[in-house]
């Protein structure tokens, strides 16, 4: 399996994974939700998109996991601001899912697969197949770096990508997971017949979200397992991430500016 997840969960990660919803990050999956559906969340960090869907399935209920309880407090409070009470957190591993064969009727992974290794995503997978019913269904979306494209054209920011994907790499991971997701799930037993393939986007470009996103990656370069795993690696030096939380900056300060990213997203159909 890849090492920790080199982000972690200071704040300044927790604050960007909560800004996710179902609309704008599990926007594919809108159509397969019934009212009284059991979902499990793998890898659901604050919980944004666990309490958005607990709030759509409400005959039904939907649990949280992730590796560590550290963020769940952020999700318990959601919930209770929105009054949600059929969602919970657990603790538990992706690769060995604590819970019985045919649980669930959805199971949901927003981003995970992408920074494991390849016996650990494949296994991820068989097991939400275990978990997940017959006749239910496996959700997954993974972002691709690779599609990452920006505007205007800052000095350093593409030199930043380069760099999340070294150490993605360097920690077992696939940070071009999107085009790769639809093979991934057929070699962990989908049949292609039994795969909905699509692909989503986050783009932004108005002040607020320039704005938002920037100072969520500064914050990234300079506080968070980003920052630590960066230096501790070799991959950067302290004066090249100041720079590169520096190019940054520059881009959302940019009336013009422009970013977005494609996902890959497969729906597939448990036999």
């Amino acid at each position: 399996m890849a090492q920790d997840y080199p982000h972690g969960h200071h704040q300044s990660v927790l604050r960007g994974h909560g800004w996710r919803t179902v609309s704008n990050s599990a926007a594919y999956l809108l159509g397969s939700l019934k009212p009284d559906m059991v979902i499990l969340d793998v890898g659901c960090g604050p919980g944004s998109i666990t309490v958005d869907l607990a709030s759509m399935v409400p005959q039904g209920k939907v649990v949280g996991m992730d590796t560590t309880s550290d963020p769940f407090e952020e999700g318990l409070k959601l919930a209770a601001e929105k009054g949600v009470n059929n969602v919970s957190f657990e603790v538990g591993d992706a690769k060995k899912l604590p819970f019985p064969d045919k649980t669930f009727d959805m199971v949901h992974a927003h981003q995970v697969l992408q920074y494991l290794d390849k016996d650990a995503r494949i296994q991820a997978i068989r097991e939400m197949r275990r978990v997940a019913k017959t006749g239910g269904l496996v959700c997954l979306r993974e972002g691709d770096q690779g599609t990452v494209t920006f505007y205007p054209e800052v000095d350093g920011l593409q030199e930043f990508i380069d760099l999340y994907c070294k150490i993605a790499r360097a920690n077992g991971g696939e940070p071009d997971a999107g085009r790769r997701l639809h093979t991934w799930v057929k070699e962990a037993g989908f049949q292609a017949a039994d795969i909905n393939v699509t692909a989503g986007t986050w783009c932004y470009n108005s002040p607020k979200e320039r704005a938002w996103w920037s100072s969520v990656w500064v914050d990234r370069i300079q506080q968070s397992g980003l920052k630590e795993t960066a230096l501790t690696g070799g991959h950067a030096t302290q004066k090249d991430l100041d720079r590169l939380a520096e190019a940054w900056r520059t881009w959302g300060s940019s009336e013009d500016g422009w970013f977005a990213i494609v996902h890959g997203e497969v729906i597939c159909q448990m036999r």
